[in-house]
């Protein structure tokens, strides 16, 4: 069957940037979307929101037991409380890396993200590839991340859904007794929270 090259998508291009860009552009001129709210929307979970709220949130966790027992066991009242509570995270379940256990975080249908404490997800969290094989072979997906787990470790895979999203909690990096919590949440990355990476060690 000849590809239509009258359909509407023929004429949008292939790389997703730009696609997106087109797509904005196009509802920008039919009126549709204001471009100051889109930028301000942007701004909000790239730049101020990003992955810093769950960065301190896990900073805290390290920091206070009374904190991180709330948290593992239920973290929705505190995190209402704190106001990182809204849109992609009404449900919040932490999961917590120990010496035997690795957590790792993927939506196998869409891409159910914790936005109020993550930001917006990375291209390669929305991806089928990630999807798909985070679930088959998470430890392969985790050394093309460059993390290699000692052998005895396991790997457990979470998969979000529309109403439970999870976060990872890294494993603390030694020697960082005396850090406050602000120079702690410095060393949670965001790839940390999901469980593509570890927490950055002391002076990294």
């Amino acid at each position: 069957m000849p590809h239509d090259h009258d359909h509407p998508h023929s004429h949008l291009p292939s790389d997703p940037a730009l696609r997106v860009k087109a797509l904005e552009t196009l509802l920008t001129d039919k009126g549709l979307v204001d471009p100051a709210a889109l930028d301000a929307i942007i701004d909000l979970y790239q730049n101020k929101i990003g992955p810093q709220n769950g960065a301190q949130v896990v900073a805290k966790m390290w920091s206070d037991p009374d904190f991180h027992k709330q948290m593992i066991e239920d973290p929705m009242p505190t995190l209402q409380e704190m106001g990182l509570y809204g849109r992609q995270g009404e449900h919040m379940v932490f999961v917590e890396n120990t010496e035997d256990v690795h957590n790792m975080v993927v939506c196998t249908l869409c891409s159910c993200y914790p936005w109020p404490l993550l930001g917006i997800p990375p291209g390669w969290y929305k991806s089928d590839a990630y999807r798909a094989r985070a679930v088959r072979e998470p430890r392969a997906v985790l050394a093309e991340f460059g993390v290699t787990l000692p052998e005895g470790q396991k790997v457990r895979v979470w998969d979000s859904t529309a109403e439970v999203r999870y976060l990872v909690v890294p494993r603390r990096p030694a020697g960082t007794e005396g850090l406050s919590e602000d120079e702690l949440a410095a060393l949670v990355t965001r790839d940390s929270m999901i469980g593509t990476a570890l927490a950055q060690e002391l002076g990294a």
